[in-house]
């Protein structure tokens, strides 16, 4: 059956104006991005597909081109969307925490950095500048590849924190194996930037680290 045969109340986008797009289902909302379906399944039962044959929303919106158009009915324009639509999250995420008159959200912290970090395939190491009432200044990708102490040199750090006159930093990578523990590599390098910035009177917030989607915070544990 056609989306537009079915009830108003029960349509999608009459529920998202209703009850707000939380209300909605991951494939709920799926479909409104897609628009249509195909001649076989109509965009809910096609979204819902979709999620099933991925795994599940991140895995979809992770796929590469070749990977999502390979699915009935999907082609570049639905892929155009979807990433537009990442895109979109992580600039109003960012510009969020830009605006914020304190830095007071780790939860929007966290959601900025799992947007930026938690689909890369390969280690970044990202550093959130931040003035005296740590609203951000700048973030900055420093580092790729495998982050270890002979690929991360604080001095680095140090050298741009001053340069953007920032009182305060949160450092931040990802782990694309999905191991959301910090390796002694983490520690030994969180340290090390931590006792460089101390040096010249930065803070070092939080260091956070991103795997598939979920995140670990050194200031909660303890180890800042």
């Amino acid at each position: 059956m056609k989306i537009m045969e079915w009830p108003a109340q029960e349509r999608p986008r009459e529920r998202l104006l209703r009850n707000g797009a939380e209300s909605l289902s991951d494939a709920e909302l799926l479909a409104i991005f897609l628009r249509t379906g195909t001649k076989s399944h109509n965009v809910v039962d096609l979204s819902r597909h979709l999620l099933k044959e991925f795994g599940g929303l991140r895995q979809l919106l992770e796929a590469n081109l070749k990977e999502f158009t390979h699915q009935p009915g999907m082609g570049n324009a639905k892929f155009c969307q979807l990433q537009a639509s990442l895109e979109l999250s992580k600039r109003y995420l960012q510009q969020s925490l830009q605006h914020n008159q304190s830095f007071s959200s780790p939860d929007d912290v966290r959601d900025f950095l799992s947007s930026l970090l938690s689909r890369h395939k390969r280690e970044q190491f990202v550093v959130l500048f931040l003035n005296n009432q740590h609203q951000l200044l700048v973030q900055e990708t420093l580092f790729q590849g495998t982050i270890n102490s002979s690929e991360v040199h604080p001095r680095v750090v140090v050298e741009k924190a001053l340069s953007y006159h920032a009182a305060a930093v949160i450092l931040a990578h990802n782990h694309p194996s999905g191991c959301l523990e910090p390796s002694p590599s983490d520690r030994h390098i969180t340290d090390r930037i931590r006792q460089a910035l101390q040096l010249v009177d930065i803070r070092t917030l939080d260091h956070i680290i991103i795997a598939q989607n979920k995140s670990y915070s050194f200031a909660e544990h303890g180890l800042i």
